[in-house]
């Protein structure tokens, strides 16, 4: 199988959890999908920088992850409120909503390790190689946001 096979392969077979992880950071229905699309042409565009056929996985988030970054630096810095007062969610809630509101508070550096561990289930030598940090940085923040989130669901019956 060729490069541009296994690369066309993997774009088409994972590309739901590729709307997941964008959406997860951006909230927004329109910039995720565009996030992907876009790193989706620039993994196309870039194939022959993929040196290994085996990394494609981590390869391709690590553009996903910094498309999604660039849309982040692009926004405005004041954020509008829907007219309701109510959260605005183009999306349906996850089934672990409870979880996730949890996961969301956490500083973005390390709602982004826990994203990319437990909902795309990345190795944590797959995450540094995504984020472009060192394991042990990866650790430590994965470490901290489990602790923060298990001191905040303490004494919180889950159902």
């Amino acid at each position: 199988m060729t490069k541009r096979e296994a690369l066309t392969q993997y774009l088409i077979a994972e590309q739901d959890r590729f709307y997941r992880l964008a959406y997860s950071i951006l909230k927004n229905r329109e910039e995720a999908l565009d996030a992907v699309q876009t790193a989706v042409c620039r993994s196309l565009e870039r194939q022959d920088s993929l040196r290994d056929v085996g990394a494609v996985k981590t390869w391709f988030y690590r553009i996903l992850m910094n498309t999604c970054n660039d849309t982040l630096r692009q926004r405005p810095r004041t954020v509008p409120l829907p007219e309701d007062g109510g959260p605005a969610r183009e999306d349906p809630e996850p089934a672990d909503d409870f979880l996730s509101r949890r996961v969301e508070t956490l500083p973005p550096e390390v709602g982004v390790i826990i994203k990319l561990r437990f909902y795309e289930e990345l190795s944590l030598k797959e995450i540094s190689q995504v984020t472009g940090q060192n394991v042990s940085t990866v650790k430590s923040r994965l470490y901290a946001g489990l602790k923060k989130l298990r001191v905040t669901l303490e004494g919180v019956e889950l159902s």
